[in-house]
């Protein structure tokens, strides 16, 4: 691998660094492209000086980040471009292809924190309570004449189900909706989940959770016993679909959030389903949970990023008070 034209290696090099962050850190598609690409334009930059990833040192590194700064690129960018030759540097020092790790003494620009979108409690309560009520109208005016549920999606149930599990649980959207059906069996008090870089962790349900789940289950599993008389496979799946991921897709439950979000009179702009993820660590967070559990329950793999929660909390207590302390009005 060390040997080769200058071209060569560094493609050798680079393909092998991606390799083994798919294999031993299991970065997403989409992290590994960004690699890729941030890698990409670095070499290409220093093939036209005459450099490659063997011989680049550090001022050639800052050199390139000056490059970057000059043109514009946001700190964040860049942050995120020295984080990526960060890595490569290490891995290469670490294989024996380098002696040296040059971008380890480099200090990168610091992007500036942006906090999350949130919601306030009684915002979240109003989206619950529409989501209910519109779950329990279509349960009522169920079209089988037997148990009552519009057979076979029950998208009003569906929703109210999505919406109390992941302000309950705090779960990203992928592992929301790409949820196992067998992890809803048993009316359990936690699920188990899969989150990033094949992590495992449990989450505790809340009791409207655990009702809302074990209603919307019923209805699935009647719905997936029809759809296989009839031919289909069936899905394991929690929340099913017909699309190519087989399960409901973020884009559509988003699209259903913003729909439930006008309908409880609040401003669809913004809000997300990582707007209740959101929601549900601020919230725990101003009601006395320590750090290190909302930590875990997020999936957080440094407490350093939960951390941005506790600035919210800050962020939200100090427009109360400009906005209802006497000595705040003009």
């Amino acid at each position: 691998m060390s040997g080769g034209a200058p071209a060569a290696r560094a493609a050798g090099w680079l393909e092998a660094f991606l390799e083994a962050m798919a294999a031993e850190r299991g970065a997403a598609r989409n992290t590994l492209t960004a690699y890729a690409r941030d890698l990409g334009d670095f070499g290409a930059w220093l093939t036209a000086r005459g450099r490659d990833f063997a011989t680049a040192g550090r001022p050639e590194i800052e050199a390139y980040l000056s490059v970057l700064e000059d043109a514009g690129m946001a700190p964040s960018t860049r942050a995120r471009k020295l984080s990526a030759i960060r890595q490569l540097m290490r891995f290469l020092l670490t294989e024996g292809w380098r002696d040296d790790d040059p971008a380890a003494r480099i200090t990168g620009p610091k992007p500036a924190r942006k906090l999350p979108n949130t919601l306030g409690v009684d915002e979240v309560d109003r989206l619950i309570s529409t989501a209910r009520d519109a779950a329990q109208d279509e349960t009522e005016a169920g079209t089988d004449g037997q148990s009552g549920t519009k057979p076979p999606a029950a998208n009003a149930l569906r929703l109210y189900c999505l919406i109390e599990l992941i302000y309950a649980t705090g779960l990203r959207v992928s592992e929301l909706v790409g949820l196992p059906a067998q992890a809803a069996r048993g009316n359990p008090r936690m699920l188990m989940v899969r989150g990033k870089g094949g992590r495992e962790r449990m989450v505790p349900l809340s009791e409207p959770a655990r009702e809302a789940l074990a209603r919307w289950l019923a209805v699935r599993d009647r719905a997936e016993a029809a759809a296989r008389r009839g031919g289909a496979r069936p899905s394991a799946f929690l929340f099913p679909s017909t699309g190519k991921a087989g399960h409901l897709s973020r884009v559509a439950f988003w699209a259903a959030l913003k729909g439930l979000a006008a309908r409880s009179g609040l401003d669809p702009e913004g809000l997300s389903p990582h707007t209740m993820r959101h929601a549900f660590a601020t919230h725990l967070l101003a009601n006395g949970a320590d750090l290190r559990v909302i930590q875990t329950l997020l999936g957080h793999a440094d407490v350093s990023t939960t951390e941005i929660y506790t600035h919210v909390l800050d962020e939200r207590l100090r427009q109360l008070v400009l906005t209802h302390h006497p000595l705040a009005q003009d």
